[in-house]
């Protein structure tokens, strides 16, 4: 019988089979690539991003916001020591305060409170930790509102009321921030060990949830902007001039 296969081809039949052949496998290899590069069905890429942020890590870039407002308060501070406030850095401080209460205390907290918190307890891990923390939401939230009732033009051009606020602001920037940075290295990579990967994943997404049941979309975001603005009000939104 006659061998019609490629060894048999004459040559000018053999070299247009190879050529056929490299043009399918390419064909194929670029469907196939193509293909890996679409994004999963029903998935775009706003979804998938928001995948890549878990609770653990959405906890900490809210702590961002937070310690930019101690910066702010800091600031605020300093400038007390040399007389009354001025109309903007008085605007500046109420927003901060709200900031504080609608953002921080209103919703991060809470989530902490009643999603991550009782986690640790009935597992009876880091309990002393959560406990001290619990007591620190509570003692934040009346200093926030001394500071929102000493906060005001008229109130600041008495001395006294101008110390009491300034030790207001350093109170609370004294025990948030180790609050803040004992969560984000303690607690929070705790967390990824005391859950399962399934229920580490449902906890972001019912952050996610309440996020937009709150601040209908896009809280983290709308709280940057804002203590971004009031930086900018105090003139130390630039980054360099912190540069030693």
């Amino acid at each position: 019988m006659r061998d019609e296969g490629l060894a048999g081809a004459a040559p000018g039949r053999r070299r247009d089979l190879i050529v056929a052949g490299t043009a399918v496998g390419l064909g194929l290899f670029a469907r196939r690539a193509g293909a890996a590069d679409q994004p999963a069905k029903g998935k775009g890429k706003g979804e998938e991003k928001e995948e890549d942020i878990g609770p653990g890590e959405d906890l900490m870039r809210e702590h961002g916001v937070l310690r930019r407002v101690l910066l702010v308060y800091g600031e605020l501070g300093r400038r007390l020591e040399a007389g009354p406030l001025g109309d903007a850095p008085v605007a500046a401080l109420v927003k901060s305060a709200k900031l504080v209460r609608r953002f921080v205390e209103d919703y991060h907290e809470r989530q902490e409170e009643e999603m991550v918190f009782p986690r640790f307890e009935r597992a009876g891990k880091l309990v002393g930790l959560v406990t001290v923390l619990r007591a620190q939401h509570q003692a934040g939230r009346k200093v926030t509102e001394r500071i929102q009732a000493l906060a005001s033009v008229k109130g600041l051009a008495d001395a006294e009321h101008r110390r009491q606020l300034q030790t207001s602001l350093q109170t609370f920037t004294r025990m948030y921030e180790p609050h803040a940075a004992r969560e984000d290295t303690v607690l929070f990579p705790a967390l990824h060990d005391l859950v399962s990967k399934s229920e580490y994943d449902a906890l972001g997404e019912d952050f996610e949830r309440r996020e937009h049941k709150v601040f209908g979309q896009d809280g983290f975001e709308h709280a940057a902007v804002e203590v971004d603005d009031i930086e900018k009000t105090l003139g130390i939104e630039d980054l360099a001039s912190f540069t030693p």
